[in-house]
């Protein structure tokens, strides 16, 4: 039987994991690219340790698109900056919580297993399913949560 204690723990996390969501989906603004903007925060013990946004390696021209509309090859992923940014600062996200407004792909999916994190929370389903389902073969909890008006 779940405790009032333990209702109002679930729902505040869910209030918490709704908050940083959103907060994820401002940060993709950030991003250059056109076809798709992508936002993500790692958090460990409430505290934002790290945040990435897709876009093109440090240095390159913010650029995420050919002529011909697809993405260039060395376009970074949202999970991949905020995890690179996290060993560059020293801090560990050993047990974390990613948000991200889109569902991983599984080379994110790689990283975010071997980086630690334990919970993926995302707003937005992608067509391809291997990376939420390798997150879920490793033992991270997954939970698609979307944000309402963004589709």
């Amino acid at each position: 039987m779940e405790t009032t204690e333990t209702h109002n723990s679930n729902k505040n996390k869910s209030v918490l994991d709704q908050r940083y969501l959103r907060m994820a989906r401002i940060w993709s603004e950030n991003s250059y690219c056109i076809r798709r903007q992508v936002g993500a925060l790692v958090v460990k013990d409430k505290m934002i340790i790290s945040d990435g946004y897709n876009g093109t390696p440090s240095g390159f021209e913010n650029i995420c698109e050919d002529e011909n509309n697809v993405t260039k090859s060395y376009v970074l992923h949202a999970e991949a900056n905020a995890i690179t940014k996290i060993a560059r600062s020293g801090n560990n996200s050993e047990g974390a919580t990613l948000y991200v407004t889109d569902s991983p792909c599984i080379e994110c999916a790689k990283l975010i297993i071997q980086s630690g994190i334990r919970r993926v929370i995302y707003a937005r389903e992608y067509r391809l399913t291997d990376g939420v389902d390798l997150l879920r073969r490793a033992g991270i909890e997954v939970q698609c949560l979307p944000i309402p008006g963004y589709e």
